[in-house]
């Protein structure tokens, strides 16, 4: 599979935020979000092919068991329930961060990290390459498959917030859904900055408090600035 970068870091969203963590970010996107943070991963995706035991060897020698897919979107990764599989019997904690548009299919899993994606995502026309206006907006919500990953896993459901609107579409599509409980939605600035993501933070700490769901900072951004390999 096509590896974009391994690395050492703080996982900096999410309720195991400021946990060490290793990741394995993946090559490859099935969305093309316009505020995307990793266009290296979706847009543009470039890498190093490895195989399941190279990238197993590569995550072993650091001193933490937690360990985070990522991308891009690792979900399509031709390889990754293997990929899990493996680093699950060598006693990892294994954390899989995705948009929630592949079904699971059984893959081994300790935290279903989803991050389902909002109508502000999606790229202009004048943005992206043809026709990838119309493959995001049928891509990027799809409720079956995200009560699936509910109904199989223990899930964290992390929604990027640009502006208070954006509230009735998460209430839209948590109506669809099993029901989470409130501790389960984080709700995230966007921005890549500190400065963006601080100049939004009192709106959603205010919307949190208001719909009692979690408020989701982006640690690593404090800590690193927007960089790889952090």
């Amino acid at each position: 599979m096509l590896v974009s970068e391994i690395f050492h870091s703080l996982q900096g969203e999410g309720t195991l935020s400021g946990v060490p963590s290793v990741f394995v970010r993946l090559s490859g996107c099935n969305l093309r979000c316009v505020w995307c943070d990793t266009p290296y991963a979706s847009w543009h995706p470039v890498g190093e092919r490895m195989t399941v035991a190279e990238i197993v060897s590569r995550v072993d020698p650091f001193p933490t068991r937690h360990v985070v897919l990522t991308g891009g979107e690792p979900m399509i990764a031709h390889g990754i329930a293997e990929l899990a599989e493996a680093l699950r019997k060598g006693g990892r904690h294994l954390t899989i961060e995705t948009a929630g548009t592949v079904p699971p299919e059984g893959i081994a899993c300790d935290l279903a990290s989803i991050s389902p994606k909002l109508r502000h995502s999606t790229p202009t026309p004048e943005s992206t390459p043809a026709g990838w206006v119309e493959r995001h907006e049928e891509r990027r919500l799809q409720p079956n498959v995200l009560a699936e990953w509910i109904r199989e896993y223990p899930v964290q459901f992390k929604f990027v917030v640009a502006r208070q609107s954006d509230m009735d579409e998460i209430h839209q599509l948590l109506s669809q859904l099993p029901a989470l409980a409130p501790h389960q939605v984080l709700l995230m600035p966007e921005g890549i900055s500190s400065e963006e993501i601080l100049a939004r933070a009192p709106i959603v700490a205010d919307l949190c408090k208001e719909s009692g769901f979690r408020y989701c900072d982006r640690l690593h951004i404090h800590l690193y600035g927007n960089t790889r390999g952090t």
